[in-house]
């Protein structure tokens, strides 16, 4: 065997025996009603009309976050935080299934077994074998998104087993971290201010709404990101990191109402693009926001009060395993809820918080249309 293959064998047993050995979250034999399973007769026309059996493909944008990076991290191992283990990304993992690990991708595959674009293994967003349409870039800010939002358009309309024009497909976003983390720099009056993160936004959500008919938007709402000075309090290693990870959280000038000001700033503009009905102008696009994040303040804690690491990555900022898991559970349960409705805070350190089926009376993916009134949007 030749050293090159020798090594690379040596490192996926390596991964293979991290990632085992770290805790996480499933749900073997999760079932919802039997009706919830079910195609529509016919394809839907409408966005608001779309069963979770309808969606054929799966896609996201986003940050670090996105990419999953340290997800598999073996505790102690800061270096391998650089690692992007996609297969396991709350929004678009696709390793192994929902017994063993949650994601939105793996519920989906319960009712729409042969969904494709689900990233799997450990890889980059140009490594297709690896992403798939996990277009996410560590690093990546707010108007990133809109580079990510054209790379996708090109891979999902080339592709040869997408049609594009008639398939129903979701495209995940979750992106803020990093413009948060420069935000101290320039604040309302630069590159980072509420008006311009949502432009971005809006761009990049255009492109998808001009080339991808037939595509639902979901994007996680934004956190509150002075809860990450509680996760790397005391924690020297971790906050020494955080220097050179996100330098607006080590600057004491940008106090924790400032930081939590910032984000909510954040949070309202996305609410603001949701309810101002820019991308429900036609029947085929929609864009809405799924919120459990924004009342979050307290990081995910044991039972004797300290911050429960098992949740993050070795750098006490990403997430891991085990905190992939259960971000994916509080989006998909949030993703069923009608807007309006849905959770704006949820308990991260509760794990018998349930994952919840779809409304039987109203199996579709929730938007402000149908939450408004289902019945019109009823077939068959």
């Amino acid at each position: 065997m030749a050293a090159a293959a020798r090594f690379a064998l040596l490192l996926l047993v390596t991964v293979g025996t991290a990632l085992a050995a770290l805790p996480d979250l499933g749900y073997p034999g999760w079932q919802c009603d039997a009706s919830l399973y079910q195609k529509s007769k016919k394809v839907p026309t409408s966005a608001h009309s779309v069963r979770f059996s309808d969606i054929k493909v799966i896609g996201a944008l986003g940050d670090s976050l996105t990419a999953a990076n340290g997800a598999g991290a073996p505790k102690g191992d800061p270096l391998a935080v650089i690692l992007q283990y996609r297969g396991l990304a709350f929004q678009c993992g696709g390793d192994s299934s929902l017994d063993e690990h949650v994601t939105v991708a793996n519920v989906l595959k319960k009712f729409s077994p042969n969904l494709m674009g689900y990233s799997t293994g450990i890889g980059s967003a140009n490594v297709w074998e690896v992403s798939k349409l996990n277009q996410a870039v560590p690093g990546a800010e707010a108007v990133d998104t809109i580079t990510q939002a054209r790379a996708l358009v090109q891979i999902i309309q080339s592709h040869k087993e997408i049609d594009y024009k008639n398939d129903w497909k979701l495209v995940n976003i979750f992106i803020g971290a990093n413009d948060m983390c420069a935000y101290c720099n320039d604040g309302e009056n630069g590159a980072h201010s509420k008006a311009q993160w949502k432009q971005n936004v809006i761009t990049a959500v255009q492109i998808l709404k001009d080339n991808l008919p037939r595509t639902i938007v979901s994007m996680t709402g934004m956190f509150d990101m002075r809860m990450l000075r509680q996760i790397d309090h005391d924690k020297y290693f971790c906050d020494g990191l955080h220097t050179f990870e996100c330098p607006c959280e080590k600057n004491k000038a940008f106090t924790n109402d400032l930081v939590s000001a910032a984000c909510h700033r954040y949070m309202d503009a996305q609410l603001e693009i949701q309810n101002s009905g820019i991308f429900d102008t036609t029947d085929d696009f929609t864009f809405v926001v799924q919120p459990f994040f924004n009342g979050i303040t307290i990081p995910p804690l044991k039972p004797d009060g300290d911050v429960n690491l098992d949740w993050f990555a070795p750098d006490c900022f990403h997430f891991s395993k085990l905190g992939h898991a259960n971000v994916a559970k509080h989006l998909w349960n949030n993703i069923v809820q009608p807007v309006g409705s849905k959770n704006t805070v949820v308990n991260l350190s509760d794990p018998t918080i349930p994952l919840n089926c779809p409304d039987t009376s109203c199996p579709f993916f929730r938007t402000t249309k149908n939450s408004l009134d289902c019945s019109k949007y009823m077939t068959a």
